[in-house]
């Protein structure tokens, strides 16, 4: 089981205790880069860890910020990464993704495990965040980690309906819903890829 609190997440990488880390970009977001089909502008990685994702985002395009809670995986993230061909293009930093607010809203998010290590009752504010942290026009991107047979956690049992639970009350639908056909073998079958957009009719007051 993994922790649940800031002081936890920090022994897990002191300690290499990362079981969700695939120690390489996540296969689906190669290909999403390579089809050319992502917003550019600004992208944001909530707890990115090893910042692997982070660096496959990173073009002259679109500029990323990877954003973790533990200061031991901003450390690794930024060791590994400082020479990379793209290292212009992107940056960590350590921050809590609730409270922190930067100088301009982003023009993509992407959310893989970040989402499914939250306790459940976080679920609403993490909508709040990334309502707040997004452009009006901006695309959240969500890979969904389907758990159904935890008891407590993290990671937290994980549905697409927990998704939209949230997401639909502060204007988002998705507009693609799909398997990941590009899974990690461990995990083919029980993820899906949601890519959401503000509803058109909703309202800004």
């Amino acid at each position: 089981m993994l922790p649940a609190n800031r002081d936890g997440w920090e022994k897990s990488w002191e300690f290499g205790v990362t079981p969700w880390d695939l120690g390489k970009p996540t296969p689906v977001i190669e290909h999403l880069v390579r089809s050319g089909t992502l917003p550019k502008g600004r992208a944001l990685v909530p707890g990115c860890g090893m910042g692997y994702d982070v660096v496959a985002l990173a073009s002259p395009e679109r500029f990323v910020v990877g954003l973790d809670i533990s200061d031991m995986a901003v450390k690794k993230a930024k060791q590994w990464s400082s020479s990379v061909p793209n290292a212009d293009y992107f940056t960590f930093l350590v921050e809590d993704f609730f409270k922190w607010t930067p100088d301009e809203q982003f023009d993509l998010i992407f959310d893989y495990t970040f989402f499914s290590a939250l306790d459940p009752s976080l679920r609403v504010y993490w909508a709040e965040a990334v309502n707040r942290l997004l452009k009006p026009d901006g695309e959240l991107l969500t890979l969904i980690y389907l758990i159904s047979d935890q008891e407590g956690g993290p990671p937290y049992n994980n549905t697409v309906a927990d998704y939209q639970r949230v997401l639909k009350p502060v204007g988002f639908r998705a507009v693609l819903m799909e398997d990941n056909e590009l899974a990690v073998k461990p995990r083919k079958g029980w993820e899906k890829l949601g890519r959401w957009k503000r509803c058109a009719h909703q309202s800004s007051l």
